[in-house]
């Protein structure tokens, strides 16, 4: 598995805290079958500037020095949009230096010039990666695919497809649409891991789905080739299946 969404580069942001507790994460996921983890610090679109990338690439050294048995490390960002029509082609704002940034929405609403900047970014040369549209207060499927539309590459966290509540409703009906491209952990020195989108996948659905979105996906986008459309999850019957009849037609 490949995971290109993590808050664990110690001491940066809201994640990992320290380098032991980002080894034992890391470790944990090897354990998994994760083979490769891109280290995603936030950073706002409006202060790219001030971006530390040098002071990044000192600690991913030194998480390196430290840890045995881990996943592979690649540096990137989760870049928050709040000013729009800022240059993202720097190698350095990249997920691991490949041709896609990390984006996200502000939790609290989506803006109504959303679609409009990330096909702005695309339209740059860069692949917009969204994160966790689930989340997003106000979010629908609708919405979601008018964001493919525009260019974004859709990230689901793990998270998603826990419990009962709004969130795990419309992270489910985003899978059974077909509207997600990938999985990722988005850990922050916690218990997250991308194993439970597999193995939810391959309880739910077929080895197909789960490879799709857990490692194939993620490993083209690293290496800037198109990525394979996702086939919506088997649905036999209820609200979702009448859902993508009426969304995408028969």
């Amino acid at each position: 598995m490949i995971d290109i969404h993590s808050h664990l580069l110690p001491g940066v942001d809201d994640g990992s805290r320290s380098f032991e507790t980002s080894v034992g994460v890391l470790q944990r996921f090897a354990a998994d079958g994760v083979e490769c983890v891109v280290l995603t610090p936030h950073l706002n679109a409006s202060r790219l500037r001030d971006a530390p990338y040098a002071r990044h690439l000192e600690i991913l050294g030194e998480l390196r020095q430290r840890a045995t048995a881990i996943p592979e490390l690649l540096l990137g960002w989760e870049i928050m949009l709040d000013e729009p029509n800022r240059d993202l082609r720097e190698e350095r704002f990249s997920l691991g230096g490949s041709r896609a940034v990390l984006v996200e929405f502000p939790l609290s609403g989506v803006p109504e010039q959303g679609g409009v900047e990330l096909h702005r970014i695309r339209s740059s040369g860069v692949v917009p990666v969204l994160a966790h549209p689930e989340r997003y207060w106000g979010c629908t499927a609708a919405k979601v695919h008018g964001w493919r539309q525009a260019g974004a590459v859709i990230q689901m966290d793990t998270a998603g497809l826990l419990g009962r509540g709004r969130i795990a409703k419309i992270s489910r009906q985003l899978l059974e649409l077909g509207l997600v491209d990938l999985f990722a952990s988005d850990n922050h020195g916690d218990t997250r891991t991308l194993a439970t989108a597999r193995d939810w996948l391959l309880d739910v659905s077929t080895a197909e789905h789960a490879d799709l979105l857990t490692r194939s996906n993620a490993r083209r986008l690293l290496d800037g080739q198109p990525l394979v459309p996702v086939p919506p999850l088997p649905v036999a019957t209820g609200v979702f299946s009448r859902f993508r009849e009426l969304f995408f037609g028969r």
